[in-house]
């Protein structure tokens, strides 16, 4: 199970690394070998975000890269593919992360069966309440995959603790509202992630703005999993692939127990 593992691996750090990489750019090769890079650095976890063309809960870096990864010929087939070869190669869980259009359209059981096929997971679906996932819940329950549902600052605790019993793996805690890319005060987080630790007992991953070791550090104690998006993406368009090991190894603080 997915909560297992990322219990043990917990053992030996202070917080989690879950990287996030848009299959497809700036091209299928080249988002395989940025997620090997991101393994060799460090990171204990990874989204691979299946591009779609309106990604709703992504802010204008993510967004470009999906439409570079759309433009240069991914496809939905492709990225599965590609996510295949990743998930024999890395030793770390990967999940998929997309939008429930790519999901509809490839067909509810198609998807969950070809992801467990892959040799994913789990999924993040952040455009589908979980009020209307009934089919897909249970789809992954037939693949044994685990659905990952999202807490924000404005949810509240009974609707808290009515998505913590359905999801699985662990528990995607916004750090505010709005989308990815923008930057976050991670050290005022305090009220809202007890808030989110008395709803589930399921591990809490933070994202929406990670962009250093000090937003990093700042998580240590009140999170499980600090979740890198954005900032890997502008690493890549300023410094290149080669630019993503050494900014994953620098979010590490130099005292976390390697």
């Amino acid at each position: 199970m997915l909560e297992a593992e990322i219990r043990k691996r917990r053992e030996k750090r202070d917080v989690l690394l879950m990287t996030h990489i848009v299959l497809g750019y700036p091209t299928l090769s080249a988002s395989a070998e940025i997620a090997r890079r991101m393994v060799d650095a460090g990171a204990d976890l990874m989204e691979l975000q299946i591009p779609f063309s309106e990604p709703l809960a992504d802010g204008p870096v993510i967004l470009h890269a999906n439409q570079r990864a759309l433009a240069a010929g991914a496809t939905v087939q492709g990225c599965f593919e590609v996510a295949q070869q990743l998930a024999r190669e890395l030793p770390i869980p990967l999940l998929f992360m997309s939008y429930y259009n790519v999901v509809w359209k490839r067909g509810i059981e198609r998807f969950a069966s070809d992801t467990r096929a892959a040799g994913l997971r789990g999924a993040i679906i952040p455009d589908l309440p979980f009020e209307e996932g009934a089919s897909l819940l249970e789809s992954f329950d037939r693949n044994q995959l685990d659905p990952v549902f999202i807490f924000s600052p404005t949810t509240s605790e009974e609707r808290m603790r009515a998505i913590a019993a359905r999801a699985r793996g662990f528990v995607y805690c916004v750090a505010r509202r709005g989308v990815t890319g923008k930057q976050t005060e991670f050290a005022v987080l305090g009220d809202y992630l007890a808030r989110c630790r008395q709803a589930t007992r399921l591990p809490l991953a933070v994202g929406f703005g990670v962009s250093n070791r000090q937003d990093v550090a700042a998580l240590r104690g009140q999170a499980d999993i600090a979740v890198v998006g954005s900032e890997t993406i502008r690493v890549i368009e300023r410094d290149g692939v080669q630019g993503i090991e050494p900014f994953i190894r620098g979010l590490r603080e130099p005292r976390c127990a390697e």
